[in-house]
């Protein structure tokens, strides 16, 4: 679904992403680990249009993506969380999923003036979406809540939400898990599974709980130094020497330590 080749991301002399390539295939739930520093926010923000790369190509479903700004990746099926909640804060949980869709009719003067009924029904339909996406989640007793209340991990799936209330064929997720307890981030898991099950989503996740990783991820790709180190189960990921030194520095005699 999505092939990268031979990226390249430099910041003045300091390569970011170097040279790195993967394949995501459809209908997968991917995971990307790697220490601090390995590039993998870095890949994520250069294949979602945040960043242009310095050099290299990424495809979608076999067509040239590189480079193309957010907004038309979005368009396309492709979206991006990060790992701080982006909400708008003062406005309702409902609120925030209705204002994702793009080309609403309110959006137009001349709506606004003479399309009054027709934006009237649309907003219906959003709102009726909006609860859908609430209750999946589970969290639709929050509804009428202002979203700068919400904690982390309601957050976390708050943005998930936004991702269902359009058309998504591949989610990119930064560190689902940071600053949620583990209840919530539970409920994250069943609700990416269950996305990955019923309707076809295909995740990539960077995260650094090694649990979450190893119960949602098939395969796993280890980066370090900004190229892909490693590719394989969880158990693989584990067992290499590559891996182990570079998570750690130096090679383990006892390698259950890492990444436990």
């Amino acid at each position: 679904m999505i092939v990268v080749e031979n990226l390249v991301k430099t910041f003045g002399g300091f390569h970011a992403v170097d040279g790195a390539s993967l394949r995501i295939e459809q209908g997968s739930i991917t995971g990307l680990i790697g220490p601090n520093g390995a590039g993998k926010t870095t890949l994520f923000n250069v294949i979602a249009g945040v960043l242009k790369p310095t050099s290299g190509r990424v495809t979608m479903m076999g067509e040239d993506i590189t480079g193309l700004p957010p907004h038309e990746l979005f368009h396309k099926g492709l979206l991006r969380t990060f790992q701080i909640a982006h909400e708008f804060s003062s406005m309702t949980v409902r609120e925030n999923l209705m204002m994702v869709p793009g080309a609403q009719s309110g959006e137009t003067l001349w709506n606004a003036w003479f399309g009054r009924k027709g934006i009237a029904q649309e907003e219906r339909a959003l709102m009726a979406k909006a609860d859908e996406v609430l209750e999946f989640l589970t969290i639709d007793h929050l509804k009428d809540e202002k979203a700068g209340n919400l904690s982390g991990g309601q957050k976390k799936l708050l943005e998930l939400g936004r991702t269902m209330m359009v058309d998504a064929k591949i989610v990119f997720l930064d560190e689902v898990g940071a600053g949620v307890n583990r209840t919530l981030l539970n409920t994250i898991g069943d609700a990416i599974i269950r996305l990955n099950k019923e309707r076809n989503y295909t995740f990539v996740v960077i995260e650094h709980d090694m649990d979450f990783i190893g119960r949602l991820c098939d395969p796993v790709i280890c980066m370090a130094e900004g190229h892909v180190l490693a590719e394989g189960t969880l158990a693989e990921i584990k067992a290499n020497e590559q891996v182990i030194e570079a998570y750690l520095g130096t090679g383990l005699k006892n390698k259950d330590k890492v990444m436990s």
